[in-house]
Order: structure tokens, then C-alpha cells, then sequence
């Protein structure tokens, strides 16, 4: 599959998801000239490391999802209906980071890679945190995202403060004490500025409240070279922040 579980501790209720650390591509229509610029830009790199490193140092091993293809051959976070459609970048990107466009209009093509990629996908989420809902009465996702530290024109809401690391929630599935417990774990941090929101299921969202979550985007300026350069000492740092706030789930 184009995505891998990582088992968990059993008793553990959080779910480490990583869906855009990828740069791994296959046959989706894609430009060859444009891939390489846009996979630096675009790829939110090395998160899938910040993630395992804090699986193993947390003292009770969340369980991990991560995307194993790029988010240039689908976009496992968007809705089929997007606001993100707007610059061309929903499910199936037709445009980059700069409004360049990435691949040609192809219904028939992008319906072949939703049922590929996007639609088990989705359902491999949703069974992951349907059975931590029944193993331990409920489910915490932490999504695991980084950003650049200068907007990118594709950003609709990016003209707001950018913190070290971003926060965001969903008034629904985000509880006041996660949040707390993660500015506590990172520092210095923000609330939905320059991105909102979190991914929960959608056989869940808005609907089981025993599902909480929260988005977190570490501005990439603290981790690594941009755009997609190697990661610094900052790497280590993100991740111990990470493992103390599954740490401090109770």
C-alpha cells in the first residue's frame, strides 16, 4: 500500500499522522520540469522523522499513519469539495505552489488515482481510529505538518502571523486541554495562523466527540534547510517536544 501503520502501545489512544513528508512519486501526469521545485516547497520533509523519533522516546508508543507517496499524486487531506480547488489544489493538484500549473485536466485520470490512493487511504484511517475508539474509549490525531517560514502564493490565509509552531483545531474534535498540553510541550506557538483546522475522519467528524485532534505545523526554519534542504539539530528538538505532548496525554 501506498501508506503505513505503525503499531502502538495497545493502551495508546494517539495516532501520530503524517500525510505530506513524502517526495515518492508514480505515473500521475505530472510535468517532469516542474516535479523537483515543487517537492521542495511543497513537501513538509522530515516530518515523518520528527514523528518515529517521538514514537520512540514518549514513554508510551503512540501509534503512527504515514503517507508513503508524495502529496503531488493525491492530497490525502483534502475534501473532494475543497476551498483549496480555488488554486487548483485539491485532492488531485492541477497547479503548485506558485500557481504553475503541475498536470493536465484529466477527469478519467484523476478518478483512477482517487480510487488508487485517496479513497483507501481514507478508509485505512478511519479503521485505525475506529479501533483505538474501541480499544480505549477513545482517539487523540495528532497531525504532524511543517510550513515555510515565507508565504507561498497558493496560501489563502497566509497573511497572518506565522509562529514557530502553528496550531490548529476544529471547535468540534479540539478540547482546550490539548491545546494547553501542546503549547506546554512547544513553546512558543499560535493558534489556526497560517493554517486551521484538523484532519479527523469523516465517519467521525463532527460526530464522535470521543475523537479529538489537533494539527501541528513547525515552521520549517526550526528543523531544516529550506526549501528542502537537510534538517538541522532543530530536528531533535521538534520531536522531544512532540513525545512530551503525547506524554502528556493522560
Amino acid at each position: 500500500m501506498a501508506f503505513d501503520v505503525l503499531p502502538g502501545d495497545p493502551s495508546s489512544p494517539v495516532i501520530l499522522h503524517v500525510p505530506h513528508s513524502s517526495r515518492e512519486l508514480v505515473d500521475s501526469g505530472l510535468f517532469p520540469d516542474v516535479v523537483g521545485e515543487e517537492l521542495d516547497h511543497l513537501t513538509d520533509a522530515y516530518t515523518d522523522r520528527i514523528a518515529l523519533r517521538a514514537a520512540e522516546t514518549a514513554r508510551t508508543r503512540p501509534w503512527i499513519f504515514v503517507n508513503r507517496l508524495s502529496r503531488l499524486v493525491v492530497d490525502p487531506e483534502r475534501f473532494i469539495e475543497d476551498e483549496m480547488l480555488a488554486a487548483g489544489m485539491g485532492p488531485v493538484y492541477t497547479h503548485g505552489h506558485a500557481g504553475r500549473r503541475l498536470r493536465a485536466d484529466d477527469s478519467s485520470r484523476d478518478a483512477v488515482l482517487l480510487q488508487e490512493h485517496f479513497h483507501p487511504y481514507a478508509e485505512a484511517m478511519t479503521t485505525l481510529v475506529s479501533g483505538r475508539l474501541a480499544a480505549t474509549g477513545r482517539a487523540i490525531v495528532l497531525d504532524v505538518h511543517s510550513y515555510p517560514t515565507v508565504r507561498l502564493p497558493y496560501e489563502l490565509h497566509g497573511d497572518g502571523p506565522r509562529p514557530p509552531v502553528c496550531l490548529g483545531t476544529d471547535p468540534f474534535h479540539t478540547p482546550p486541554s490539548l491545546i494547553g498540553a501542546a503549547r506546554a510541550a512547544f513553546g512558543d506557538t499560535g493558534l489556526d495562523s497560517p493554517f486551521a483546522g484538523c484532519y479527523v475522519p469523516l465517519e467521525h467528524y463532527r460526530r464522535e466527540p470521543a475523537v479529538t485532534a489537533l494539527m501541528i505545523e513547525i515552521r520549517r526554519d526550526r528543523y531544516m534547510i529550506e526549501p528542502g534542504g537537510p534538517p538541522t539539530g532543530g530536528l531533535l528538538v521538534m520531536a522531544d517536544a512532540l513525545a512530551a505532548l503525547v506524554d502528556a496525554v493522560p
